[in-house]
């Protein structure tokens, strides 16, 4: 199977920068969600996680506030 799409790849120009974009892609995204998460506040982080704990009243009057 990989030999079939190895040989089928090797005919197209060009075809080795798609798995460094991907790459490069992956790796901005996780350092964009780090940089993300070190920036929150304190109390976003507090609300973030107790948003499990909310039944669906709570939540629904706070959206309607």
């Amino acid at each position: 199977m990989l030999r079939f799409i190895t040989h089928n790849l090797t005919g197209i120009d060009g075809v080795a920068i798609y798995p460094i974009l991907s790459l490069l892609i992956f790796v901005l995204f996780f350092v964009l969600v780090i940089v993300r998460v070190a920036r929150m506040s304190k109390t976003e982080i507090t609300e973030l996680s107790d948003l499990p704990l909310n039944d669906a009243t709570s939540l629904k009057d706070e959206l309607i506030q």
